[in-house]
């Protein structure tokens, strides 16, 4: 057990290094796009999360504690008309592990071309998407791993680009304390074909979060540390970057759900407000096995993003 302890370690550590160098100036930047009404709206604080199948785009090892076969589909109502869509699928395979499946789509709708005289050229589109293959496993009792391979393509006005991916995770439970453990690295990987000649970097995301379910209060709060690969500002800074989630049981059918994203609401303020930016709520109702989420995220004086979903077992 030991041994293969570090042996992932030893992986972690070496996909760190290896984006050591990678900055927020990146290409496919939906990868980063929480998908999940339900994880959006707690602020995305979901890399600790291991009961719904949209985990595997936060982090795969949370996969391994997912019950029978689920499924889920989102939709993200963007501003300027742009849509996006997200398709999740986790089964167990008994003696291998648990595998899982998802798609994220963006269009971004059609727009219209001229030269630089001005002359119209035509109208053109852009779309981009990817495809998740992920495994986990227990590494020990309450303790998981995972990891993801993530295809991704992208095409705008003729133009079109390429690129490959893996997704790291850790998952540790501690049963007696309600409490979970995550950590995870995503996007880590290379642009196979660029637009023109130059090769852009991936948006890498290193996380770190936990999650307690309280004893007799039917709530559990989420925390996570995110950004923290970022190499231009100082350890105390990137704990900046952090997001709180409230997730409220009130029934068997009745979940509301409050976030806060203290990076967005810091990066959304213009001049001195912010308005509400940074803050999401959400409702998930729970009918005939099957769950349905919304998810509010306002992005303060520039609008609001608006979630929804279905989540079900097969």
């Amino acid at each position: 057990m030991q041994k293969l302890l570090s042996v992932f370690y030893t992986l972690i550590f070496l996909f760190i290094s290896f984006n050591s160098a990678f900055c927020q100036e990146s290409t496919y930047q939906f990868l980063l796009l929480d998908m999940s009404p339900r994880a959006a709206s707690l602020g995305g604080s979901f890399v600790s999360n291991n009961d719904d199948p949209d985990v595997i785009f936060y982090n795969p090892a949370g996969m391994e504690f997912l019950d029978n076969t689920v499924v889920s589909f989102s939709f993200v109502k963007y501003l300027l008309d742009i849509n996006f869509a997200s398709f999740s699928y986790s089964t167990e395979i008994n003696n291998i592990g648990r595998f899982g499946a998802a798609i994220r789509y963006a269009n971004y709708g059609t727009f219209t071309g001229a030269d630089d005289f001005g002359n119209l050229t035509g109208d053109y589109t852009a779309s981009e998407g990817a495809i998740l293959l992920g495994y986990s496993n227990l590494l020990d009792e309450n303790f998981s791993y995972g990891a993801s391979l993530e295809l991704i393509y992208s095409t705008i006005a003729g133009r079109s680009s390429s690129g490959i991916a893996m997704d790291l995770g850790l998952h540790y439970q501690i049963p007696a304390n309600l409490i979970d453990v995550g950590f995870s690295i995503l996007n880590a990987g290379t642009q196979m074909k660029s637009y023109y000649s130059t090769k852009e970097n991936l948006p890498v995301a290193m996380a770190f979060g936990v999650s307690k379910k309280m004893e007799h209060i039917p709530v559990r709060i989420s925390l996570d540390f995110h950004d923290l690969y970022e190499q231009d500002i100082s350890f105390v800074q990137r704990l900046n970057n952090f997001s709180l989630g409230a997730e409220f049981f009130l029934s068997r059918v009745i979940r509301l759900r409050f976030g806060y994203d203290n990076q967005n609401r810091t990066d959304l303020t213009i001049g001195q407000s912010a308005g509400l930016a940074g803050i999401s709520l959400g409702l998930g109702v729970v009918i005939s096995g099957y769950t349905f989420d919304y998810g509010f995220s306002s992005l303060g004086q520039i609008g609001a993003l608006h979630r929804i979903g279905v989540t079900t077992t097969l």
